[in-house]
């Protein structure tokens, strides 16, 4: 009898431990991959576009939907909102129209689980439209029969320029207008009534307002006066028992010095936008450069400039290039297929749209100069221009992203709105012209076939003619182009160009200091609080 003890293959367990490892692992090389493959695809940036028609007037708000960005949402001066749908297989028309504006739209967006689209505009209304209508069986859209809002909201006095839905509640969302009021609606709340809504009054137009796509009670603002703010709902809402501070927690640092000048100057800061984790705020600024600030910190990281071309080679001298004097922008943050934002894109007056690269914070931030105030008063700083809070204080140098990963060309006006789709390579852009452009870094993909090389050339900016002149008259005493009802390159778009045009030769490329001078709050005894708070509701919301 064999007495030799037997041994039995077993399994080894792998520890809790290992499996998170392993995943972390994996999860790693994931990422990894995928911006390998994000970095080549865009190496050679958007070359390719096509154009979308559907509206018949200046495009001003586009915006995709959150998570899958299914949808896109687009608006602007024919009182429509179209839905554009991005699961069709060639994209070409739009999927949904929606009524009920009675002005031109400004803003745009969507609710938290893509359940709502929520706009507002120049009518000085908020409407509420539900989609779950668009994707109900047997319901058919047609372009003579849009669907109307499915709620209005009208607790503005004056022109809504921002719209922000929150990132959690289904059912909340903030509107900033140009009366001076922050609104925080409660669409569970009967909206006739004052306990529906949080009112933040302030004594100069909102620009902007955005909802922190992380933190449930922390929303940012922008004013004309250049003022850009981090607040807390729960110290800028409710009765005044509650309220402090006027909500706010941060105060960036927007202000600009020149050596040059014995003044700084305060650009209006005219809209803002988070990235996808809210770690970084975005600025645009009107005669200046987009602003990029971390969170935590009020001192500017970086400046987003066109100095460069892509090639990395400087702009020649005469030729135009990145700049925003005469319209009402907004940027975007997004990173198509990776977990973070790493690009950030904006609309400029030279009839592109630009792209850049936005390096880590902790990156920038090490670049940033500190120069102490007699350091900047005793030295010479040849064209260089710092963020301070006063004459008297430290002046912050941001670092400058000169060179842009690549620019948006297809248009024959002013760029004011671009949206990055969240995973799929398209970019969308807008403006002035009645089309959208869809731009792509390969003939096809998914969602669109046989895409066409977009030109290289872009429209020069000429001297007035007699016939601009003609065209600008047109445009400035002739009928509102919604009304023709015409979706076809008409003379109707030739005027409008033409009137642009005269703007940007009459206030293009405006130097800031020359444009918005502003005192020193220390020196100046006059200024007075821009901020006052209306007890307005008896109840707090969240």
């Amino acid at each position: 009898m064999d007495l030799t003890p037997r041994t039995y293959p077993h399994r080894r367990r792998q520890s809790p431990t290992a499996c998170l490892y392993s995943d972390s692992l994996a999860s790693n090389v994931i990422e990894r991959t995928r911006r390998e493959m994000f970095y080549r695809t865009c190496a050679q940036g958007f070359p390719y576009s096509r154009k979308l028609t559907a509206h018949v007037s200046c495009v001003n708000s586009l915006v995709f939907s959150r998570k899958g960005g299914r949808w896109l949402a687009s608006a602007g001066d024919d009182f429509r909102i179209l839905l554009w749908d991005f699961n069709q297989e060639d994209l070409t028309s739009p999927a949904g129209c929606y009524s009920g504006p009675a002005g031109n739209v400004l803003s745009l967006d969507f609710s938290a689980s893509n359940q709502y689209l929520i706009s507002g505009g120049a009518d000085n209304q908020v409407l509420r439209y539900d989609l779950s209508r668009l994707l109900s069986p047997g319901v058919q859209w047609s372009p003579e029969r849009p669907f109307p809002a499915l709620s209005m909201y009208r607790g503005h006095n004056e022109s809504v320029r921002c719209i922000s839905a929150h990132a959690h509640h289904e059912e909340l969302f903030f509107s900033a207008g140009e009366d001076g009021r922050i609104i925080l609606h409660d669409a569970r709340v009967d909206r006739r009534l004052p306990s529906a809504q949080g009112i933040y009054q302030h004594t100069t137009e909102f620009t902007g307002v955005q909802a922190h796509p992380v933190m449930e009670h922390v929303f940012a603002t922008s004013d004309s006066h250049g003022q850009v703010c981090l607040r807390d709902t729960r110290m800028a809402f409710g009765p005044l028992s509650t309220r402090s501070n006027e909500g706010i927690v941060q105060t960036y640092v927007t202000k600009l010095s020149k050596r040059s000048f014995g003044y700084l100057s305060n650009p209006e800061s005219s809209s803002i936008t988070f990235d996808c984790d809210g770690t970084r705020l975005a600025v645009t600024m009107l005669h200046w450069y987009p602003t990029i600030y971390a969170l935590s910190d009020p001192y500017p990281l970086a400046i987003c400039t066109g100095r460069n071309g892509p090639d990395r080679n400087p702009v020649p001298a005469g030729e135009r290039t990145y700049s925003n004097s005469c319209t009402m922008k907004s940027g975007a943050f997004g990173g198509p297929g990776i977990s973070e934002d790493i690009l950030y894109a904006a609309g400029s007056d030279d009839f592109r749209g630009y792209i850049w690269e936005i390096p880590d914070a902790t990156a920038l931030a090490g670049l940033r100069q500190e120069i102490p105030t007699e350091e900047w008063y005793t030295q010479e700083w040849h064209d260089v221009v710092g963020y301070c809070e006063e004459l008297s204080t430290t002046r912050y140098v941001p670092s400058e992203i000169s060179t842009p990963l690549c620019r948006l060309n297809g248009h024959r006006s002013i760029v004011n709105a671009v949206a990055i789709h969240p995973s799929q390579f398209h970019i969308v852009t807008s403006g002035i012209e009645r089309h959208i452009m869809l731009h792509s870094p390969t003939p096809s993909s998914p969602v669109a076939q046989n895409l066409t090389s977009t030109p290289s050339e872009v429209r020069k900016l000429t001297e007035c003619s007699p016939e601009d002149e003609m065209r600008f008259l047109g445009a400035l005493l002739g009928t509102h182009p919604t009304l023709h009802g015409d979706t076809g390159q008409s003379d109707d778009e030739s005027q409008t160009i033409s009137l642009f045009d005269h703007i940007l030769r009459e206030e293009g490329e405006g130097d800031v200091f020359e444009l918005r001078p502003c005192k020193d709050n220390a020196d100046d005894e006059t200024e007075e609080n821009d901020c006052v708070v209306i007890d307005i509701i008896r109840s707090p919301l969240i």
